[in-house]
């Protein structure tokens, strides 16, 4: 289980623990390290070229998805679990059609291209899916319905938490919203229960499976600078952590790593009280910086 928060930088564990009196889940990681985040043709990367590199181990040029830097399409780490048999899946917060989803199942030279991106996961082979973005399934101006194809192929397409809730087995395709999903305070704990059923469903395969998820969203609140929601967002994915360590701890045999694809928002820590968790932070870009990541496992 690959946990990607989109955006997330040690600066922004240090800034959640503090709010938090001292405690995440993150805590429990027993392994950490470091990841550069640089792509091909810049030292500061984006979501589409940071992705790529996650999902399929190979730098690529910025806003490039699920290719090398030629255009060639690159096998990331769900195609190549589908191959050796395992299943394979994700669970997002945004628009799928967004980067990092779209590096671990699509192929373009431009994420800017999202019509073209979209349709890609018709053919994709990825076992459960479930995100946001229908806007860009359906009154397409090519006149496709990206879900009556996805039904052709065998997938059920809950568009609804409830109508997911009740699938017990077999492939699944949820697009629960227009574009994004909601603020976290409105949509609950629903990255945590998409996981967990991911999770159920992907685990009914006995060689095992490969599922990305993604606090999509800390990226958002990073750029345009707000503080309260970047915390929500932060802790958000910091719960939904705790949900997947406990099931693999109970597992016994599931590596789970977490990091992140780049930092955004350039944040920096500068006062606070743990007692209170109270924090006093500074940003300084309302774009992405180049600092190094954090790796936990």
């Amino acid at each position: 289980i690959l946990m990607i928060g989109d955006g997330m930088s040690l600066m922004h564990m240090s800034s959640a623990w503090t709010a938090n009196r001292g405690k995440l889940w993150l805590d429990n990681a027993q392994a950490v390290g470091l990841s550069k985040t640089y792509c091909a043709n810049r030292l500061i990367t984006d979501s589409g070229a940071g992705g790529t590199a996650l999902a399929t181990g190979h730098k690529t040029n910025y806003h490039m998805v699920g290719v090398d830097p030629s255009g060639k399409p690159l096998e990331s780490l769900a195609t190549l679990a589908n191959k050796k048999g395992l299943s394979s899946g994700i669970a997002v917060t945004c628009r799928l059609w967004d980067a990092t989803p779209a590096d671990f199942c699509c192929h373009n030279v431009d994420r800017d291209n999202e019509a073209e991106i979209v349709a890609d996961y018709v053919t994709c082979g990825v076992d459960y899916v479930f995100g946001g973005g229908a806007k860009l399934f359906e009154n397409r101006a090519d006149g496709r319905d990206l879900f009556q194809e996805l039904r052709d192929k065998g997938y059920q397409t809950p568009r609804s938490w409830d109508e997911l809730s009740g699938i017990a087995k077999g492939k699944v395709f949820c697009v629960t919203d227009t574009v994004d999903t909601p603020l976290p305070a409105e949509r609950g704990d629903l990255l945590a229960r998409a996981a967990e059923k991911g999770i159920e469903l992907l685990d009914q395969n006995p060689e095992g499976f490969f599922l990305m998820v993604e606090g999509s969203q800390l990226d958002d609140y990073g750029h345009f600078n707000d503080l309260d929601l970047l915390m929500q967002e932060t802790h958000d994915f910091d719960r939904t952590i705790g949900r997947v360590l406990e099931w693999a701890a109970k597992d016994g045999e599931t590596l789970v790593v977490v990091t992140a694809d780049h930092e955004t928002g350039g944040l920096t820590l500068v006062d606070g009280d743990l007692n209170e968790g109270r924090i006093v932070c500074k940003f300084s870009t309302g774009g992405h910086s180049g600092v190094m990541v954090p790796v936990y496992a």
